[in-house]
Order: structure tokens, then C-alpha cells, then sequence
């Protein structure tokens, strides 16, 4: 598997190694060893899976406390997913990254806890897989807003359907300072 850096610390792509034929393929999605040893030795505890249609957006999501890693793919279809860094103090803190993960290109992205994360879905339809470091636990959640133009992340889509905890989160300024994670 190839592991690819990005600009915020902690924040990788991940690309299986895919064996394909005339018959379909074969990739091994997750394995604890390798990802270790390419530095993700986090426990995973709960999967899941999400169906959306185009346009539709999830949200800046984050827990604190109780933050979750998130091991990320599409099984089917194409979004635009991003990582948004919101620990206080961090030298990266607001800063954001993002890239086209499809049931195509089979790419994975490793979003560490403490990071808000999101995805549009680009395709007419996208199912998403996820594995989380910690269980969900809603009375710990938090949205920051998708559109926040302090952190400006340039989305492929510009009216997106959104649900309504989304619709009405704070920009990333205007969140209290002891609902955010810290920088460790």
C-alpha cells in the first residue's frame, strides 16, 4: 500500500494494493499490521456506512470529548471528502484539506481524532464506508460550518443539500474555545 502525506500532520491518503482481472478485484481494505507499521496503529471500535445522493453534504463533524479517528473510503460512487485541522493551538489549526475519493480509484483517507471531517457526494448517488476510533456518542457532537469563509474550502459543489444541524452550525471563530479539542 502506498501512503501519501498531506499538508496537515497526521492527515494521509492511503492507496490499497488492488489485484484486478477480466473478473472484478480483490484489495485487502483494512489490515491492523500494515496499518501500523505505516502509522496508523489506532484501535478501531465501530464501523459504519452511509448511502447519499449527489450534492448531498455531511458536515464539518468532530467530537469533544471523545474524538473520533476516522479510517474513510467509497465502496460506490464519488465524494469529495475533507479534514479540517481545529485543535487549539495548532501551528495548522483551521486549516483544510481534501481529496476525490471514489469506488474507482479505491483511495482511503486516515482523518485522526481531534480533526473535523466531511464529504459531498459528487456522483448521482455514493456509498461510504468509515471506520471510527471511538463510538459515536451525539451529546460529545459538534459541527463547524461547511461554508466557514475563514477556512475557504473550495467545494465541487455550491448549493448542497444539508441537514439541518449542519445548516445551522457556527463558523469555526465562533465556537466556545472549551468545545474544541486541544492541540496536544
Amino acid at each position: 500500500m502506498n501512503v501519501i502525506e498531506t499538508p496537515l500532520p497526521g492527515v494521509v491518503i492511503i492507496e490499497p494494493k488492488v489485484f484486478g482481472d477480466h473478473r472484478g478485484f480483490f484489495m485487502e481494505s483494512y489490515s491492523y499490521q500494515r496499518y501500523a507499521d505505516a502509522g496508523i496503529a489506532e484501535k478501531f471500535v465501530q464501523d459504519n456506512v452511509s448511502f447519499s445522493s449527489k450534492g448531498v453534504l455531511r458536515g464539518l463533524h468532530f467530537q469533544n470529548p471523545g474524538a473520533q479517528g476516522k479510517l474513510v473510503h467509497v465502496l460506490q460512487g464519488e465524494v469529495f471528502d475533507v479534514a479540517v485541522d481545529i485543535r487549539v493551538g495548532s501551528p495548522t489549526f483551521g486549516k483544510w484539506t481534501g481529496i476525490t475519493l471514489s469506488g474507482d480509484n479505491k483511495r482511503q483517507f486516515y482523518i485522526p481524532p481531534d480533526f473535523a471531517h466531511g464529504f459531498v457526494v459528487t456522483s448521482e448517488t455514493a456509498l461510504f464506508a468509515y471506520k471510527c476510533t471511538a463510538y459515536y456518542a451525539p451529546s460529545n457532537e459538534g459541527s463547524v460550518r461547511w461554508d466557514d469563509p475563514d477556512i475557504g474550502i473550495v467545494w465541487p459543489i455550491a448549493a448542497p443539500t444539508l441537514a439541518e444541524k449542519d445548516a445551522n452550525a457556527l463558523c469555526l471563530k465562533d465556537i466556545p474555545r472549551d468545545k474544541l479539542p486541544k492541540f496536544k
